[in-house]
């Protein structure tokens, strides 16, 4: 039985002791471990878990990341990473996402350029409609539904 498509989804994190630099806030490269757990989580939840991408011998790589960082995070900050996917094309999609606080505050904005390719060959792939037909397209921030709390953000 097919997984039910999350529009929104969001993954939670506490930011680690680990996860600190010499600035005294949480390093940049983390942003981007967290906003890869929550794409897995999100498609794992709408039925697309990594076995399942190599069973199928295709999945998904990253051609970009592109992040703009609004405020620090800090040791012990709850972040909620919420992430949807905003287009899907013949071999390609956009992922965004947003990182805020347990205020509510917006810590940083991101979007994800991901390839379908072949494991084996190494090459794009048309994404099978099996994929892509488990997965909301969301253009906006307003069409989106937190899968958390079912409501509007």
């Amino acid at each position: 039985m097919p997984a039910k498509k999350t529009n929104c989804f969001v993954y939670q994190h506490t930011v680690t002791t680990e996860e600190i630099d010499e600035l005294g806030h949480a390093g940049n490269y983390h942003y981007i471990k967290w906003l890869q757990h929550a794409a897995i989580s999100h498609s794992s939840a709408n039925g697309w878990p990594p076995q399942r991408y190599n069973d199928l011998g295709a999945g998904w790589i990253v051609r970009s990341h592109k992040i703009i960082y609004l405020k620090p995070a800090y040791e012990g900050d709850s972040l909620d990473i919420k992430t949807w996917v905003a287009n899907m094309r013949s071999v390609v999609s956009l992922r965004r996402y947003e990182i805020s606080d347990s205020k509510g505050e917006v810590l940083a904005k991101a979007e994800t350029d991901w390839v379908f390719v072949n494991y084996a060959r190494k090459k794009p792939l048309r994404i099978p409609v099996e994929v892509s037909s488990c997965f909301s397209i969301i253009s906006s921030l307003s069409d989106l539904t937190d899968r958390r709390e079912g409501k509007p953000i």
